[in-house]
């Protein structure tokens, strides 16, 4: 009998051309066995992009660092819900490190098998795993290198919403003393429910400013891998250029020597025409005598 999730995890591990000839073969295999519903399943899945290949290949080399990855993941999402700014502005530095190295991990493993990423594949991936964190199924399915398609892309975990009620960490503690002296004044009971409509305001003000803080200090992160990626992008392309440029001075040389061999041999092929046609002459010569 298939199983689709075994057939899932060998095809996924397999390079991008070689996927969908043994899927097809897997399903076909299938529904020669009478297994209607495990063919269809198995036909269904979707063909990798490279990116999408690299970072499955990324998860099934290095376990530990997936799952590092994905606490990463779940410590952003309680600290948006908690709004604690320096939970955030830690872990959000953390995340863009990683996901930068994994990413150059992911080029390096996919040379290895002889698929060559280039920059803006590396850069999907990145996306793909920054996206993957936002997803729980698709974080599932990468952690066990199955992941099939790219998840939608996200940007930070603005999404999340806090915990009904929640402030700022900083002000817990400050706004709580202040609230218990006010039942002093028994005549009037109103003024007691009035504080409340004040705090709100501020509670949400602190909650937008307390996100867009976020997301400042994400976007920072974001732009310091970028600039690194971009930086070693520029170094990998100057020994490119290093490597062609002395190609070219090879081929330089090389057309210097051909060039030379082939004047020698234009010389050679004179002389050789003079030597024939004065031995053609000589030979004319002998005959009408």
């Amino acid at each position: 009998m298939a199983d689709v999730d075994a057939v899932a995890a060998e095809l996924y591990g397999l390079r991008p051309e070689e996927f969908t000839a043994a899927r097809d073969a897997h399903a076909a295999a299938a529904r020669k066995a009478g297994q209607r519903a495990e063919a269809k399943r198995i036909a269904a899945l979707h063909k990798p992009t490279r990116a999408v290949w690299a970072a499955n290949r990324l998860a099934r080399a290095d376990a530990d660092q997936a799952r590092h990855l994905l606490e990463i993941g779940q410590g952003l999402r309680e600290a948006h819900r908690t709004l604690s700014g320096e939970d955030l502005r830690k872990l959000s530095h953390q995340q863009h490190v990683v996901i930068a190295a994994m990413a150059g991990e992911a080029r390096r493993l996919a040379g290895e098998a002889g698929q060559e990423l280039s920059a803006g594949v590396q850069r999907e991936v990145e996306q793909i795993l920054r996206s993957v964190l936002a997803d729980p199924e698709a974080a599932e399915a990468w952690a066990r290198g199955v992941l099939a398609k790219a998840p939608p892309q996200a940007v930070g975990f603005a999404e999340v919403a806090p915990v009904p009620g929640t402030e700022p960490r900083p002000q817990q503690h400050e706004a709580k003393p202040e609230r218990k002296p006010e039942p002093k004044p028994e005549p009037k009971p109103k003024p007691k429910a009035r504080p409340k409509p004040d705090p709100e305001p501020d509670t949400r003000e602190a909650e937008r400013t307390g996100r867009e803080a976020a997301l400042a200090e994400e976007a920072l992160a974001r732009a310091e891998s970028e600039r690194a990626q971009a930086r070693t992008g520029l170094g990998a392309l100057d020994e490119e250029i290093g490597r062609l440029e002395e190609r070219l001075e090879r081929a330089r040389a090389e057309r210097q020597r051909l060039a030379a061999a082939a004047e020698d041999a234009d010389r050679r092929h004179r002389e050789a025409e003079r030597e024939a046609k004065a031995a053609r002459a000589a030979a004319r010569q002998a005959r009408r005598r």
